[in-house]
């Protein structure tokens, strides 16, 4: 019996660029977590430089453009909450009860943004499209 799915593919280099970032986002979070500040601050630029690149290269796709935006805005969701920990001003106060950190909200729900509007209203109305999701 053939399997007739669509395939999608992506070529290595874009791969070993995915795979690549998964190793800077790992070490920006270790880095976090042991607050080693140095390094966790080192590895924001290539996360997200990265996550950039396969966005843009994505863009052709809105499955994978509106997912990989959503990752964009997350690494620098976290990138800020790790920096203003680090710096102790995370809970600084910034209205009633939020502080400082809760700013790092701001690109959190950037993101469920675009994956709403991908979920809500791009893919309903393009369903005859070959997508991701």
């Amino acid at each position: 019996m053939e399997n007739r799915s669509p395939v999608y593919s992506i070529p290595l280099r874009y791969r070993r660029m995915e795979n690549l970032h998964i190793v800077f986002w790992l070490f920006k979070d270790i880095a976090w977590c042991m607050n080693w500040r140095l390094l966790g601050i080192l590895m924001i630029a290539p996360t997200l430089i990265i996550a950039i690149v396969i966005s843009w290269r994505t863009r052709k796709m809105v499955s994978e453009l509106c997912h990989n935006l959503a990752i964009t805005v997350w690494i620098s969701a976290n990138s800020y909450w790790m920096i203003s920990e680090f710096f102790h001003f995370d809970s600084l106060p910034l209205w009633g009860e939020y502080s400082m950190k809760h700013l790092s909200v701001i690109p959190f729900v950037i993101g469920i943004l675009l994956l709403a509007y991908y979920y809500i209203i791009w893919k309903p109305r393009h369903k005859a499209e070959l997508e991701t999701m």
